[in-house]
């Protein structure tokens, strides 16, 4: 196994570091925040002290990231192509449109490495619990030669084709994921006021033919009430929103049931919510339909 290096250590990039080392494999990784490196250190990451030492040390580097100014940071002279590497792979985790892909891969290219595109579905509850699905896109002698490595934080991981693929189809699943979010709240906040207890009803509809990941995972917050034990805020799947608009308008593709489930989340960060998990959804609806509960 190759030495390996993580960029990129906060609220989803840190759940799957955690497992890597929990794989038995060292890792070493790196964050712009003291705050996030202070608390991969504390789950067994090596932490050094530029994206240059793992340009130097790795093999294989992941990247998770939170935008496209970020990705040109890490792939740019002051970054990873700071340091020449034949052969490296640069596996890029990140929710980004195609175009900057593109513009990231291009400049590590340029130094040797190989990259490929594999964002992954699945909140940070999920990524706690080894619950990730990689979307992997590139070379597949690039994929095959971390395949094991994926496996070490994701369930199911899967080669879709070449590079720019993996983004398009994490775009597709980001659709079901933000819809199937907010019908889950629509339904809770439905049997709330006809007054089914909530976590009853998630217990028994989780499950059934009516069920979907998102209920299950994220229905169990909307039933406790409780919205800090953060998967992802509102703040990444908006974010996602604008890429997907763009993506889908350059199809020709009209997106009208995810263009409408999307206002309830611009309605949680306007309401205040912006800082909790994309559960906190239901509570939009609970003060829609006049049935807010107390914070639990």
């Amino acid at each position: 196994m190759q030495s390996v290096g993580f960029i990129g250590l906060g609220v989803l990039g840190s759940a799957i570091a955690g497992n890597i080392v929990k794989s038995g494999i060292a890792l070493a990784g790196y964050d712009v925040t003291e705050a996030a490196r202070v608390a991969a250190a504390e789950d067994g990451v090596e932490i050094v002290s530029s994206i240059r030492d793992l340009a130097e040390r790795c093999g294989v580097i992941f990247t998770c990231l939170p935008n496209a100014p970020a990705l040109m940071a890490v792939a740019g002279p002051e970054g990873l192509g700071a340091v020449r590497r034949e052969g490296q792979i640069v596996v890029e985790l990140s929710t980004l449109a195609v175009a900057d892909k593109e513009a990231g891969r291009a400049l590590l290219e340029a130094e040797g490495r190989h990259v490929l595109d594999c964002p992954v579905s699945g909140n940070r509850i999920m990524a706690l619990k080894k619950g990730l699905t990689a979307f992997c896109s590139g070379e597949r002698e690039d994929y095959e030669a971390v395949r094991e490595l994926l496996l070490t934080f994701c369930k199911k991981e899967h080669f879709v084709g070449p590079f720019g693929n993996g983004s398009k189809t994490k775009f597709c699943g980001n659709i079901l994921n933000l819809v199937h979010n907010t019908v889950a709240a629509e339904a809770m906040v439905l049997a709330i006021k006809s007054g089914l207890d909530p976590k009853m009803f998630h217990e028994v509809i989780s499950g059934s033919g009516s069920s979907s990941a998102m209920f299950e995972v994220r229905g169990g917050l909307m039933a406790d009430n409780d919205y800090g034990r953060e998967g992802m805020n509102f703040s990444v799947p908006l974010k996602d929103s604008r890429i997907i608009a763009e993506h889908a308008a350059s199809m020709g593709v009209p997106i009208m049931l995810y263009q409408t489930a999307v206002q309830f989340y611009h309605a949680a960060a306007a309401q205040g919510l912006g800082h909790l998990d994309a559960a906190a959804v239901c509570k939009v609806m609970e003060r829609m339909a006049n049935c807010e509960r107390e914070p639990s």
